[in-house]
């Protein structure tokens, strides 16, 4: 690959990694765990991950169960959940918070697919955006350098190949996801 491709391919794999970790917060009526990875507690004055304070494990399909390694950390992690956008109240018995997920209804299920697919659209804009700048950039370097028109073109075609690789990369996501929401 090029050089001067080799920048706007990290950008559009972020993008690409981005939405795939804005997918795996949107819960589908089952328990996962990585819903928990934006919280972070307030332990001892420092805002640190759930991961790295408990042990995160689903014993049932519609149940989290936290349990701190600190037993006087229930109650922070009860509030940094509570304050979180979530949704779900923590029952807490002293020693381990469970999250129970409830059944999702036909509509909300309906919502969240449409929610996956608005942000699989705003990720392809994104991959669009940065495949404009590209080509920005190869115009301006014909002007201002010595490269051939024909150079500018090739530049443009692997853009543009470039983008339709995570565009389909982005369309399989958005797929997989709503399937995954629209299974009851």
């Amino acid at each position: 690959m090029d050089e001067r491709l080799v920048q706007f391919d990290d950008k559009m794999g972020k993008s690409y990694d981005n939405l795939v970790e804005e997918l795996t917060s949107i819960r589908a009526g089952r328990a996962n765990p990585h819903i928990l990875d934006k919280i972070r507690v307030d332990y001892y004055g420092t805002p640190t991950g759930l991961q790295q304070i408990a042990n995160v494990n689903v014993p049932e399909p519609r149940m989290i169960q936290i349990q701190p390694w600190e037993a006087s950390m229930v109650k922070e992690i009860e509030k940094a959940i509570l304050t979180s956008d979530l949704g779900i109240n923590p029952n807490n018995d002293g020693k381990v918070i469970r999250l129970v997920f409830p059944e999702l209804t036909e509509e909300r299920r309906k919502e969240l697919a449409k929610d996956v697919k608005k942000k699989g659209e705003a990720s392809k804009v994104a991959i669009r955006n940065i495949r404009r700048d590209a080509n920005d950039t190869f115009k301006k370097l014909g002007k201002s350098s010595d490269i051939s028109e024909d150079e500018i073109k090739q530049l443009e075609d692997e853009a543009q190949k470039m983008t339709d690789k995570y565009i389909a990369m982005i369309d399989k996501a958005v797929e997989e996801k709503t399937k995954e929401v629209l299974t009851v």
